[in-house]
């Protein structure tokens, strides 16, 4: 085989296995509450994963126009996932994704910070505002509340 198709064809699998991989990165799941999606994240957090996460809900949206919430869930995220991250960066990207959301009309609902990654913005001074609960499980059971309370 030719080494320059050779180099070529490794190049486009290279290629392929990157968008396999930044999709797999941001998966998308329904949840049981209607309106409502979980995006997980776990493992390495940078900017470019903030960017790839942000398009896919709000191009999500875009598509399912019924959806109103987005719980990120950072359960899966550890210290040593965002160590390199600047977490003034960090927040910054927050506070841009949180952004975002609204103007698109959704409410973001943030889940499962690491209390050592809360310490550290916390300790750097930095101002956060987002709705954050604990676990996954008490920011559905505050949407259901919220649900059953408006159909009473």
């Amino acid at each position: 085989m030719d080494p320059h198709q050779e180099i070529k064809e490794l190049k486009e699998l290279v290629a392929h296995y990157q968008d396999v991989i930044r999709n797999m990165s941001a998966p998308i799941i329904p949840s049981i509450v209607p309106n409502t999606i979980l995006a997980p994240i776990a493992g390495y957090v940078f900017r470019d994963r903030f960017e790839t996460i942000r398009t896919k809900v709000l191009e999500y949206a875009a598509e399912h126009r019924d959806t109103e919430r987005v719980i990120f869930d950072f359960t899966g995220v550890t210290m040593q996932d965002v160590q390199s991250f600047d977490f003034n960066e960090l927040a910054l990207e927050l506070t841009q994704l949180n952004s975002a959301l609204k103007l698109m009309g959704l409410r973001g609902i943030y889940v499962g910070f690491n209390p050592r990654f809360v310490r550290e913005i916390v300790h750097a001074g930095i101002q956060v505002d987002l709705e954050v609960y604990t676990t996954f499980r008490s920011a559905l059971q505050a949407l259901l509340d919220e649900r059953e309370a408006k159909l009473r």
